[in-house]
């Protein structure tokens, strides 16, 4: 049987949101204990919740929406490698990580551990990327690249420089992964945001398989 792993977070309210952006409302609106014929549920979200995708539209007036991020970048072969230690994610982090070849690329830092507690407040201080290892990722000709933490932004950036490189040149920004229980190395990566239609993001389930 084919190994799967799911590297998606739980959704609910008890995860940390981005600041300002609140985190959703989950109702039971109709109810079988209450006579009702079924169970209904209303969501109400912001779409850079919990794991999820950005579109260029996102950051780029004008850019596509999420329904229209192509599939062959959100489905096949992925590297994953981890990158301990780090307050950033730098160009030369990438360049000596053997990614030759690499379309789909997961990044494991220590925020991986933060999801150990799914309640915890949200941490400012996360790993992400920096504007160079966004462009070495663009040059090197990447579709798709994921973060265990809700952003590939470092906090409190004045410009989101990181986000408008890869967004411009049609990489696919997979962020809020829990990558706890994955080593590192090469497997078969499915990641299906919801088709909202012209949305700058969607929820997704993400999982991945051996090849």
């Amino acid at each position: 049987m084919t190994r799967i792993w799911d590297v998606t977070l739980p959704y609910s309210s008890r995860l940390p949101s981005w600041p300002g952006e609140g985190r959703p409302t989950i109702e039971r609106i109709s109810r079988i204990s209450d006579g009702a014929n079924a169970n209904v549920t209303r969501l109400s979200a912001c779409v850079h919740y919990a794991t999820h995708v950005d579109a260029p539209v996102h950051f780029i007036e004008g850019g596509a929406g999420v329904d229209a991020l192509p599939l062959e970048a959100l489905i096949g072969k992925v590297r994953v490698i981890a990158l301990p230690g780090r307050s950033r994610v730098e160009r030369d982090d990438l360049g000596s990580s053997d990614l030759a070849g690499v379309e789909r690329l997961l990044i494991k830092t220590d925020n991986s551990a933060l999801w150990n507690d799914l309640d915890h407040e949200f941490c400012e201080h996360f790993t992400a990327l920096s504007v160079d290892a966004a462009r070495w990722i663009v040059a090197s000709g990447i579709r798709l690249v994921g973060i265990d933490y809700l952003s590939v932004e470092p906090f409190g950036s004045p410009e989101p420089l990181v986000h408008r490189t890869l967004l411009s040149a049609g990489v696919v920004a997979l962020e809020g992964l829990d990558l706890q229980a994955v080593e590192p190395g090469d497997y078969r990566l499915i990641c299906l945001p919801m088709k909202l239609v012209g949305a700058d993001g969607a929820p997704a389930r993400v999982v991945l398989t051996e090849l």
